[in-house]
Parts: C-alpha cells; sequence; structure tokens
C-alpha cells in the first residue's frame, strides 16, 4: 500500500471552488486523472496531489504526509461556497504491469503506469526511485518542498499546469515564469560517480569549484535527481565524495 490519502469534496459549488484554487482544470477530469499542485499567493508549492471524478464528487489522491495541511488549506478557502471536505475510506494502489479494472493511467508520464481508487489495495513491486530518477519526476516532500516553484520542477512537462484556464492562487506568478522569463533553475537528471551521503528532507548540497550549484536528491542506478543552478551545472560537480554531471 502506498502511503496516500483520499479527500472527497462534494457539493454544489465544488467544481468552481476547486477551478480557482488549483493549477490545473478540473474539468480535465471528465477524461480521468488530473494531476495539479496548490500554491501559495507568492506562487511556491503547498501540496501536489491527483483529482478525479467519483458518483458526484471529486477525489483529491494526495500524500499522506500533506493530507492534514491540504484539507486545512481547502476549508479556509471554502468561505461561503457550498462544498463539504471530508476523508474518503478508499486505498490507492499504483503499478506498471497489467493495469486492474477502473485504474486510469498516470498522467505525467506513459512510464508511471496506472493509478486505481479501491477497497483494496493492488500495488505491484515496481521500483518507483529508478522510474521517477529515469524519467525526472519529483516527489512529494523530497524534491517538492515549500521553496519549489512548479516550472522549476517540471510541472508543465508532466501535465500539472494548465495556462489557459483562468485564475488560481499563485497563477500570476506561474504565468510570469512561463511568459517573461528564462529558467535558471530547476530539476535535472545528473549521473553519479561515487558515494553521495543522502540526506532527506533537506538533499545534499552539490558544489562547482567550491560554489553552490543546487542540491542532491533522489539516486538510483548511478543517477539522481538534483536541483540545479544551470549557470554552475556545465561541467563536473561535487556532492559529498560523488562526481555529477548533467546528463
Amino acid at each position: 500500500m502506498i502511503n496516500r490519502t483520499l479527500i472527497r469534496l462534494s457539493g454544489p459549488d465544488t467544481v468552481e471552488f476547486l477551478q480557482g484554487l488549483i493549477t490545473n482544470d478540473v474539468a480535465k477530469t471528465s477524461g480521468g486523472l488530473v494531476y495539479a499542485a496548490l500554491l501559495t499567493p507568492q506562487g511556491k508549492y503547498i501540496a501536489d496531489f491527483f483529482v478525479t471524478a467519483q458518483d458526484g464528487a471529486l477525489l483529491i489522491d494526495v500524500a499522506t504526509s500533506h493530507a492534514a495541511m491540504l484539507a486545512q488549506r481547502l476549508t479556509m478557502y471554502r468561505l461561503r461556497s457550498d462544498v463539504q471536505i471530508a476523508e474518503a475510506p478508499l486505498l490507492v494502489s499504483r503499478g506498471t504491469g497489467t493495469a486492474p479494472n477502473s485504474a486510469l493511467p498516470d498522467p505525467r508520464h506513459a512510464a508511471l503506469g496506472w493509478r486505481l481508487i479501491a477497497a483494496t489495495d493492488q500495488s505491484d513491486d515496481t521500483d518507483w526511485d529508478a522510474l521517477r530518477v529515469a524519467h525526472v519526476i519529483p516527489e512529494t516532500g523530497i524534491e517538492l518542498t515549500p521553496e519549489t516553484y512548479i516550472l522549476e520542477a517540471g510541472f508543465e512537462r508532466l501535465n500539472g499546469v494548465d495556462f489557459r484556464k483562468g485564475c488560481y492562487v499563485g497563477q500570476e506568478i506561474a504565468a510570469r515564469m512561463k511568459h517573461k522569463t528564462e529558467l535558471k533553475k530547476g530539476l535535472a537528471q545528473v549521473s553519479i560517480s561515487g558515494v553521495a551521503p543522502a540526506k532527506f528532507p533537506m538533499g545534499t548540497e552539490i558544489t562547482t569549484n567550491g560554489r553552490p550549484a543546487g542540491t542532491l536528491y533522489t539516486q538510483s542506478g548511478g543517477l539522481a535527481l538534483a536541483h540545479l543552478r544551470f549557470d554552475r551545472a556545465t561541467g563536473d560537480m561535487q556532492a559529498g565524495g560523488a562526481t555529477l554531471r548533467r546528463t
């Protein structure tokens, strides 16, 4: 079983309410899972999650570590909206083998297989860290932290943001980063030679010629995910006793 919690939103104002808060278009739930995030007004990450429609309600599939905080934020924004917010007593499964009935494809990348909401766990033994590193997929609480700007984490590539849907919390900052600036930092894959300490959740400092160049996160099979300053990631970098190079 994966460590996920389901939050159920119901009531006549549910779609309009969530549409005005999150980075993606809630209307896309008619075609399957939607990947999205809730941001601060300053455009920084609060939580990422999946949204799906079920029995006239919307279900939010979020990391359990962030579920209570997300529910609290949604309650704070509810004001006079006719929306009920409650935990749903179901389980989330995921896998990359044959998909069970009612499973839906993970919208972030085809290699990430399927996700299923059901009464029982049907997850398989996929090496998720290896897949995430191979396809540069950030994880809640590891590569995605309160200091993250979602475009630097690859949310556009991961189908996690819609620039045509209209306003949402933090939208102005995300739009400005999309249209008016070139990203100078971001999540990238690096090759890793040697041993670098794994430090979570803060990551391991990466340097170039003694200058800060980024932070090293998930490692798998000679590759790793790192948040880099691109201007300092043009050659060999160091992290602990390891040598890194952007792939």
